[in-house]
């Protein structure tokens, strides 16, 4: 089992957790539940600091041990977590025509020059390695530097987290081969198709 199956497995059972928990209108539902399950299993590290102070205390309470990535990365399971709603959201149609969905990130690879990498992931060959900096490339500056602020890590460890997992994610999303046509669905839409992927 590979690092994301493990880091999606401990998502979700949190999520599933949370939601039984919380129950009730005020729940997040959905993608909400999968952060509140990181966020709840963090043991309070909520109070001070967002998801970087959750980060702070997953990277220091020595829960998860890092792992080295394709690319050189060694990236900690808890930066994995904590990314995975953020590349969901990216992922999802809801996010087409703010810079987002499926379709539109594989382009900004394209554009970027690294179009062979990116179609990589959705074939059903083996997955091409991608570096920091090319996601950086084909992301942008700004997209890195605002999910390395939400996260509460340098920009470096932000693109190699997502270097590390985004090939892994989308190969995950498109077990056919090919991009739907109609795009990957909402967060929750995607949520379901990892849930189920994991339960087989």
């Amino acid at each position: 089992m590979g690092l994301l199956d493990s880091v999606l497995g401990s998502v979700l059972a949190g999520q599933q957790g949370q939601g039984n928990a919380q129950g009730g209108p005020g729940g997040l539902g959905g993608l909400g539940d999968v952060l509140g399950g990181l966020l709840g299993g963090a043991q309070g590290g909520a109070q001070g600091g967002g998801l970087g102070g959750v980060l702070g205390d997953m990277l220091g309470g020595g829960q998860h041990q890092s792992q080295a990535a394709p690319g050189g990365f060694n990236i900690n399971p808890a930066l994995i977590a904590a990314l995975l709603p953020m590349l969901m959201s990216m992922l999802s149609n809801s996010n087409s025509g703010s810079g987002g969905g499926l379709g539109e990130l594989l382009n900004k690879f394209t554009q970027a020059g690294h179009g062979d990498v990116a179609n990589s992931w959705v074939g059903s060959g083996q997955n091409a390695p991608v570096t920091g900096s090319q996601v950086t490339d084909a992301l942008g500056q700004g997209t890195i530097s605002d999910i390395a602020a939400k996260l509460g890590v340098d920009q470096g460890m932000a693109a190699g987290g997502i270097a590390a997992v985004l090939p892994e994610l989308i190969d995950k999303l498109t077990p056919g081969g090919q991009a739907p046509a109609g795009g990957l669905g909402s967060a929750d839409d995607i949520v379901g198709m990892l849930s189920r992927m994991l339960q087989k």
